[in-house]
């Protein structure tokens, strides 16, 4: 008898038709269920690199994980602001080695604004404590100076010198906009696959500046203040969103918490974002395990298909079993036989669903990036991933136990026997 797999190998390819529809069936099945998985790991591994070499983000009082969403993510909004008055206070606290003051609020055609100081391009720092760069241009340094993450200059098609106009409130809440008062684009942040890449950032001065003839979240009736003449006032900020904190020992962090959220001042808040990603990752789990769940139930049913089949050509294949049986082949090998026609099958599907799946990441990740943010993994399979793929051909294998146990019970005069 000709070596088993080579026997299973032309078997399947007599019967490709059929096969290959099961095979297109599992093979997107399987996509399904990496491509979660590939998107959940890309997604923490994201999210867990958007800052980094901060020790604590202080904010006013609210839970960890809002307060990481909006000061981090610009995900939603703050539930008060932090005077300026508090914000000097911790800033001139002994173990406090840097402050990156932020204030957020306001948009440019659908992109978040932040106001900050200089000490954003010196301390702020994302994945394995890279710096940012600029892809062209300088860090802002006159009032209506703006330096534009790399997703706003692709895809407004933004260039250093063009003018820009900001719209109060967040993209979509106010019909209002500071027209007035345009800024100029001086620089264009490096790609960091971070919400930097979709911020415009300016001064907080700046901030104060473009608000300076508005009152209750719109203009001042019969009042405007022209550009030129903005400088003649304070332009101190009063109040900002939230700050982010570098200690001079990271040992302190826990009693510089403490110490935040015992401030006399006013109610704030000092979030560890280590802890503060771990309690949104335990939040998100009940999701993650829904939509794995979800993936796992489709390549289980295409599966069964494959069973079914399986199951459905015995009937037809019942002569030809008899025939492999009666030139020497034992019952053994008409079960590893079956066997290795699903697993035959079930392994070229998983092949084809990751190959898909790297196509469909290179691309798509593109604008997967551009859109949400979201940088998917192009490296080699991960070991999770292997360990899927793995899952899919020993569930595969279970599955055709049923057709290949019948086929090991048909005895050869069963086989040789015609049905009337």
């Amino acid at each position: 008898m000709p070596y088993l797999p080579v026997l299973a190998l032309k078997s399947a390819w007599n019967r490709r038709h059929t096969l290959g529809l099961i095979l297109v069936s599992v093979s997107l099945s399987a996509l399904m269920l990496l491509g979660v998985d590939r998107v959940r790991t890309s997604a923490r591994e994201s999210f867990a690199q958007t800052i980094s070499a901060t020790d604590l983000i202080v904010g006013a009082r609210t839970g960890q994980v809002q307060l990481l969403l909006y000061s981090v993510f610009r995900l939603g909004d703050a539930t008060n602001n932090v005077s300026w008055k508090s914000y000097q206070a911790i800033a001139s606290h002994p173990e406090v080695a840097w402050t990156i003051p932020i204030a957020l609020g306001d948009s440019h055609r659908g992109f978040p604004l932040l106001g900050t100081t200089p000490a954003y391009f010196d301390h702020f720092r994302y994945g394995s404590r890279q710096p940012l760069d600029f892809a062209g241009g300088r860090r802002f340094e006159g009032l209506f100076e703006a330096v534009i993450g790399s997703q706003v200059a692709k895809k407004l098609g933004y260039g250093v010198g063009d003018r820009i106009v900001i719209n109060h409130g967040a993209a979509g809440t106010s019909q209002f906009d500071h027209s007035d008062k345009p800024f100029t684009v001086v620089g264009i942040l490096a790609d960091t696959g971070t919400p930097v890449d979709r911020t415009v950032h300016v001064s907080l001065a700046a901030i104060e500046a473009i608000h300076l003839d508005w009152s209750g979240g719109a203009p001042m009736p019969g009042v405007s203040i022209p550009e030129q003449y903005v400088t003649r006032f304070d332009l101190t900020p009063k109040t900002i969103t939230a700050a982010f904190v570098g200690l001079k020992s990271r040992a302190a962090a826990f009693r510089m918490q403490r110490t935040v959220n015992e401030f006399k001042g006013e109610p704030l808040l000092a979030a560890l974002p280590g802890v503060a990603l771990d309690q949104l990752w335990s939040v998100m789990s009940v999701a993650e395990q829904a939509l794995l769940f979800t993936a796992a139930m489709v390549v289980a049913a295409s599966l069964a298909g494959l069973v079914a089949v399986l199951l459905a050509g015995l009937g037809e294949r019942r002569r030809e079993l008899a025939i492999l049986r009666s030139v020497g082949a034992g019952p053994w090998q008409i079960l590893l036989l079956i066997l290795g026609e699903s697993l035959l099958v079930t392994l070229a599907a998983c092949a084809a669903g990751l190959l898909a799946l790297d196509l469909l990441t290179w691309i798509g990740g593109p604008w997967i990036q551009s859109r949400y943010g979201l940088t998917l993994s192009k490296s080699p399979v991960s070991a999770n991933e292997l360990m899927l793929l793995s899952a899919i051909l020993a569930a595969a294998a279970i599955a055709s136990t049923l057709p290949a146990l019948k086929a090991y019970r048909q005895t050869l005069a069963d086989g040789l026997t015609p049905r009337l």
